[in-house]
């Protein structure tokens, strides 16, 4: 069975389900969740998606991120992709939600309720090789040196959550 995935209404609010490659390729507004992960020099954990990943693959990218499944709420699902993508836990809270809508490569558009989770973490993560296929700790100063002089060099949606996290208290 293939993953389905929420969809919602401009207020986060559930409206249906539909397959996640069927809603990407529509691109139908739908609940994500972006995870960012530091470690306590205040350095986010970046991974670098496999390139064999159905959009965005070889691309350098917060964290983790996913879909909550039908009736799964956001912390849990982070939680869950957390440990599936990168092979460790940390605590999740939610800092802040945004919509954008973007092209992808494969003709696949993103069209996301973006909900951001924080954690901390100071360990090595044990990266399942279907998901990621590298990883580091940065700077976030760095990070959007890097983001400025090589923008393609990332996902869409880590390029638009890095200047809204210059107002908030991690």
């Amino acid at each position: 069975m293939e993953e389905e995935i929420i969809l919602v209404n401009e207020n986060d609010g559930e409206i249906g389900r539909e397959v996640k490659i069927r809603a990407h390729k529509l691109g139908l507004l739908h609940r994500c969740f972006s995870i960012l992960v530091f470690n306590s020099k205040g350095e986010l954990m970046l991974q670098k998606r496999a390139g064999e990943k159905y959009h965005s693959g070889g691309l350098w990218s917060n964290t983790c991120c996913g879909h909550p499944r039908p009736g799964e709420g956001v912390i849990t699902a982070g939680q869950r992709r957390l440990k599936e993508e990168m092979g460790f836990e940390c605590e999740l809270k939610e800092i802040m939600a945004f919509t954008y809508k973007s092209e992808l490569d494969n003709g696949l558009i993103e069209n996301e309720y973006d909900h951001v989770l924080t954690g901390k973490y100071d360990g090595d993560p044990v990266l399942n090789p279907e998901e990621v296929e590298g990883w580091r700790f940065v700077s976030p100063e760095k990070l959007e040196k890097e983001v400025e002089e090589n923008p393609a060099r990332f996902t869409v949606w880590l390029k638009i959550i890095l200047p809204k996290l210059k107002n908030i208290k991690i």
